[in-house]
């Protein structure tokens, strides 16, 4: 047996001719041999089912609580962590031995030890040195102790769900697997349902009426332990089911194995002993060797989640606002980054209850929720800073339309939680004593000091700097159109018909989009069409897809060919990384500038060697024939530089390429591949204001010239992207009041837009203005 439980008032031995280290003592370079470590158990996660019969369980052991680095993540694996889930509880003093050390991934977010334990079964041992008594039954401890001494009996009798006879009146335990939310019945009463199941694997359906909200079962997820006395057992359907009756009560409890025995229930009297602590352990541990829930679970992080899909949410309201009497608008966030673009919900700023912006990069990490119908009454009562889970919200993919853009037409992403109550939807506030708040908790306390790697920065941008406001910022706008015209109001332009060029004097009021990362777009000038930029993710599977659907040819001496595998302590570092491609006899370049062409290379491959090669063209093969990838990828790496191709207006081919070693430039280099080149372009539409009236208007064509900088340097270089952050700052600071934001001189083109056959409507767009800054003052205009 792998862990070693200490006889009655003694302790367990541990063999003589092993030696202690200590917990801050440990790296990567530690020998385990004959070596054991000593500390008590801080805390014990769940246990966890990798694979039929296969576990894995996290624990983490403390030295002492006054030395830096004295507690540690450790990691049990197979029956070894089952057996430690048993029988080892919180505050036991434990001795591992047989033990390996891995780099923890976690260290710099939970503040532990920089290095993990990782102990298997056929290699560790565990001795308990000391095991706590078993810990305070909870009310009524003094009572309840007592009785547990004395084995007393237990005071209520409990039936097992196979064994339920249609009109008794019966108190039962059961695991959920199915729940809705309370909903307003036809009569004065909340109506909940639930499903719930024990050891003799049967069903039931349980439907609970009560006056009150809180009076319902606090189930938070599926997998929850419940404790119903005095149900009602019914036949309906052909089903044997429960329902509420006079005397009900119902108490649940976290089903996770290994979490605390913690009753919830709204009445502050109820009974609960060492047998009702007992009967949880057991259900906990039956659902999860059974895999009672893994079917049912919909719990998805932002980051997992996946258009069109319906999931569950856990995650803190950041600030709420309502839309119209049958909508309202959550922020939220998890500690996770949602991969899809999602859509701007634009509100009026007084109607928001918390904070009406974010700044650094904080604001990409928030989802905004769209709450409809029945589920806007229970919203309203959200307090800002709440810890919610919201069941079967629905990623909806949703097509934006600019107007005034020639086919802008593009797929965001919404969520939204529709009206009704089927299939469990609604939201819970959950216990700040609730392991996932917890763990919510930990995520956003380490979420401020993680640093965005190279390939995230051009998703979520460069932190903005930080900028002094002891004295007003001189911001100031500049018109470059030759014309002389006497400015006019917004409330006067948008009364005025004819299309042309105006002058007005306005503040912003607010832009969008609001993560500036989505205002690059890519632009195609011969068909006019305008498409997102994919993202790491979408780029990384279609350079897998093309090496595995590689098929063999023959190469031209010109194309290098190969997949490099880096270890994982090189592919750390770029250095490394660069060295082993370097010596990997694929490179043979002396020429940094000359054009490498590569085929079977992983994008993060490819990135590399862009840092170090100017010029880099990635290859697929099929049918025997070399060929370009996917026009969705790049088709040319350039540095940090990338450059992409229109899928409707291209027809790439390597056939008649000449310009095989030659140093061109992209545009020579795509008109000879058959390319339609894509251009940067910036997008963003603009809220004006004066005292007369408010004007939504586009900052597109002469975005360059309004920013200073090129949208093809805000793709790759974190500068520019400062540049454009810095202005939009200066013009609207996320926290300023509107008297603090300067006054623009702006010249706007006003032109009509076709929105179907017959109709049309007048959109506007800044021209011929360049933003003047301090920066820009001193060092003059570009």
């Amino acid at each position: 047996m792998p862990i070693y439980i200490p006889s009655e008032g003694k302790n367990s031995q541990v063999p003589t001719h092993l030696t202690r280290i200590s917990i801050p003592h440990v790296s990567i370079s530690t020998d385990s041999t004959n070596k054991i470590i000593k500390g008590k158990v801080l805390f014990k996660g769940p246990l966890s089912k990798t694979a039929p019969g296969s576990f894995v369980l996290k624990t983490v052991i403390q030295e002492d609580a006054v030395s830096e680095n004295s507690s540690i993540n450790t990691f049990l694996y197979g029956v070894l962590a089952k057996d430690f889930s048993h029988s080892v509880s919180l505050e036991d003093v434990v001795v591992v031995s047989g033990f390996t050390v891995g780099k923890s991934p976690t260290a710099k977010s939970d503040k532990r030890h920089p290095f993990n334990l990782l102990l298997t079964s056929d290699q560790a041992c565990i001795y308990v040195a000391h095991q706590q008594p078993p810990p305070d039954p909870g009310p009524s401890s003094a009572s309840n102790r007592s009785s547990s001494l004395t084995a007393k009996p237990p005071k209520h009798t409990y039936v097992k769900l196979s064994d339920l006879k249609a009109e008794e009146l019966v108190n039962v335990y059961g695991v959920v697997v199915f729940f809705k939310q309370p909903f307003k019945s036809y009569g004065t009463d909340y109506c909940s349902s639930l499903k719930i199941t024990d050891e003799s694997n049967q069903k039931i359906v349980c439907t609970i009426f009560c006056r009150e909200m809180d009076d319902h079962p606090k189930i938070f997820q599926n997998g929850d332990i419940i404790r119903l006395h005095r149900v009602k057992a019914k036949w309906f359907n052909g089903s044997m089911t429960l329902s509420s009756n006079v005397g009900f009560s119902v108490v649940t409890f976290d089903g996770a194995v290994g979490g605390a025995v913690e009753p919830r229930s709204s009445r502050k009297f109820f009974s609960f002993d060492e047998h009702d602590r007992r009967r949880v352990e057991e259900l906990r541990s039956w659902a999860v060797s059974q895999d009672v829930c893994s079917t049912v679970s919909a719990a998805v992080p932002l980051s997992g989640v996946q258009p069109k899909v319906y999931f569950d949410l856990t995650c803190q309201l950041l600030a709420k606002a309502p839309i119209d009497t049958t909508c309202m608008l959550l922020r939220v966030w998890d500690g996770t980054k949602c991969p899809y673009t999602q859509s701007d919900v634009t509100i009026d700023p007084d109607t928001i209850e918390g904070p009406a912006s974010f700044s650094g990069t904080k604001k990409s990490f928030i989802a905004n929720i769209l709450v409809f119908d029945n589920h806007v009454v229970c919203a309203k009562q959200l307090k800002i800073g709440a810890f919610l889970r919201i069941y079967n919200l629905r990623a909806v993919c949703e097509s934006v339309k600019e107007p005034g853009l020639l086919r802008m037409d593009t797929d965001h992403l919404v969520f939204q939680l529709n009206g009704g109550t089927s299939f469990g939807k609604g939201i819970r506030v959950l216990p700040e004593s609730s392991p996932d708040v917890q763990k919510l908790k930990r995520s956003f306390e380490s979420f401020s000091e993680d640093e965005p790697s190279d390939s995230e920065m051009l998703e979520i941008w460069s932190t903005p700097p930080e900028f002094l406001n002891d004295g007003a910022v001189e911001t100031r706008t500049e018109r470059s159109c030759s014309h002389q015209i006497q400015p006019m109001t917004l409330s006067q332009l948008k009364q005025s018909q004819p299309e042309g060029e105006y002058h007005v004097r306005a503040q912003l009021r607010s832009y969008q989009p609001h993560r500036l990362h989505q205002s690059l777009k890519l632009f195609c000038s011969n068909c006019s069409s305008m498409q997102e930029i994919p993202n790491e993710e979408v780029l990384s599977g279609i350079f897998s897809a093309a090496f595995q659907d590689s098929t063999p040819c023959r190469h031209p001496p010109w194309i290098l060919s190969g997949h490099v595998s880096l270890p994982e302590d090189v592919a750390q570092s770029p250095k490394k990384s660069m060295d082993v491609l370097a010596s990997s006899r694929l490179l043979k370049k002396e020429n940094p500038k000359e054009f490498i062409f590569l085929q079977g290379f992983s994008l993060e491959e490819t990135c590399m060697l862009a840092a170090h090669y100017e010029n880099i063209v990635p290859l697929t093969s099929s049918g025997g024939d070399l060929d370009l990838l996917d026009l969705s990828a790049p088709f040319l790496f350039r540095g940090k530089k990338r450059y992409y191709g229109c899928k409707r207006c291209s027809e790439a081919s390597l056939r008649n390429m000449k310009a095989v070693g030659a140093v061109v430039d992209e545009k020579f280099l795509a008109e000879d591949l058959g390319i339609q080149l894509l251009q940067y372009v910036l997008l963003m539409r603009l809220k004006l204001q004066d005292s007369t009236d408010t004007l939504d208007v586009f900052l597109w064509k002469d975005a360059e010239k309004f920013f200073g900088v090129s949208a093809e340097d805000v793709s790759a270089t974190e500068e520019a992207q400062e540049r454009v952050q810095k202005v939009m700052d200066l013009l609207c600071p996320p926290e300023d009041s509107q008297d603090q934001r300067p006054w623009l001189d702006l010249c706007l083109m006003a032109y009509a837009v076709e929105d179907e056959p017959g109709q049309s409507q007048t959109c506007y767009q800044i021209i011929n203005t360049t933003i003047i800054t301090p920066s820009t003052t001193q060092s003059g205009p570009d």
